[in-house]
């Protein structure tokens, strides 16, 4: 009887230590994005947990063609994905609404960018949406419902008619405020504008050039007005910094590829840390992460490290919402490799992996 009952006090101890490690551990939503010309079939969901860094229960989310880029409000009610294609309509390419519910998504409604092959879409925090199209060489603005859906009007602003010796590729617009920065990548330049009351309109500094051949693709704002932009064609990151009468100026250049990297390699995509100490770079054809170490005063860049993406071809990548961990999509190596983050260093060891057709975009719901 003694026995029995130390056996079944075990039992229960053990019970109650797996059910207060579940109650511990955290898992958040993941979607990812795809190109459909192979296995995949759209917008994939993933759960992730962030007490192991693991990825499991993969579920179609929603199909449809390309969703190369996502976007999920602030809020977290709605989702936005591109078509990246030519022929959503007469125009080019689409952008899709849908509610999030439960994390499941409800098709909202469709609507054409107004170029071909849009590539990013984003989000102001006063209901616009900005979907950027490579192929078209221009982006388009919509005024959003009051239900996150998409109005059947917009305004696309063309950089065709900026430059008649280049090809203009509209990469990524972001909103700023009442501003909206956009990089085109065969403009070799970042484009300013400002919202006028009525549309959006240049601004006075209404272009940040780079040096010819950059190809700027992907930025993003860190700290005391110092804007990052990672160049594709020449792997560099450009630093501007704000000055007091809005512009923006150049401080610094630096490379996104080790000293003894032989071969092509076209950058990606960019992410600062939350608190903003470190800056992560993706390299495609060296197939690493880059990461560099911000100062805290002037929001220069010194390297802290890099490691292999352990896959091809590292498209956009994902810290994620506890920080403690980086995911990055692997396009032509089918994969998500996980790797965990040294808060204090910025420094990633790489855990594991997650088979995944064609991912290229990934977004944290929660």
């Amino acid at each position: 009887m003694r026995l029995y009952t130390s056996i079944l006090a075990m039992l229960l101890l053990f019970g109650i230590g797996c059910s207060e490690k579940k109650k511990m551990e955290k898992k958040h939503h993941l979607f990812v994005g795809t190109y459909t010309d192979g296995e995949s079939k759209g917008i994939y969901k993933l759960t992730f947990n962030a007490s192991t860094g693991e990825l499991s229960n993969k579920t179609l989310a929603a199909e449809l063609d390309n969703p190369s880029f996502l976007k999920i409000s602030d809020d977290r009610k709605n989702l936005y994905a591109v078509h990246e294609v030519a022929n959503f309509d007469s125009l080019g390419g689409g952008v899709s609404a849908f509610l999030v519910r439960d994390s499941i998504l409800e098709f909202q409604n469709s609507m054409g960018t107004g170029g071909k092959h849009p590539c990013h879409v984003s989000l102001s925090d006063n209901g616009f949406l900005a979907a950027s199209n490579y192929s078209g060489g221009n982006f388009s603005v919509f005024k959003l419902n009051a239900d996150g859906s998409l109005p059947e009007n917009s305004q696309v602003i063309d950089h065709k008619v900026l430059d008649t010796t280049k090809t203009a590729h509209a990469h990524m617009a972001q909103f700023d405020g009442n501003s909206l920065f956009v990089a085109d990548l065969g403009l070799d330049a970042v484009k300013r504008y400002e919202w006028n009351g009525e549309m959006f309109g240049p601004a006075k500094q209404s272009s940040l050039n780079m040096p010819q051949g950059a190809g700027p693709r992907h930025f993003t704002f860190g700290k005391n007005g110092i804007l990052y932009v990672i160049n594709e064609l020449n792997s560099t990151i450009t630093v501007f910094k704000k000055k007091e009468n809005g512009d923006y100026e150049e401080i610094q250049t630096v490379e996104t590829l080790a000293s003894d990297f032989e071969g092509k390699s076209y950058c990606a995509d960019i992410h600062l840390s939350a608190d903003g100490k470190f800056l992560y770079g993706s390299n495609r054809g060296e197939n690493t992460i880059v990461v560099f170490s911000v100062d805290e005063n002037s929001g220069l860049l010194n390297v802290a490290g890099r490691t292999s993406v352990h896959g091809d071809w590292p498209r956009n990548f994902s810290l994620d919402p506890t920080g403690k961990f980086l995911l990055v999509a692997n396009q032509r190596s089918h994969n998500i490799t996980v790797y965990s983050r040294d808060e204090e260093q910025g420094t990633l060891q790489f855990l594991n992996e997650f088979k995944m057709p064609s991912p290229v975009c990934l977004e944290f719901l929660n």
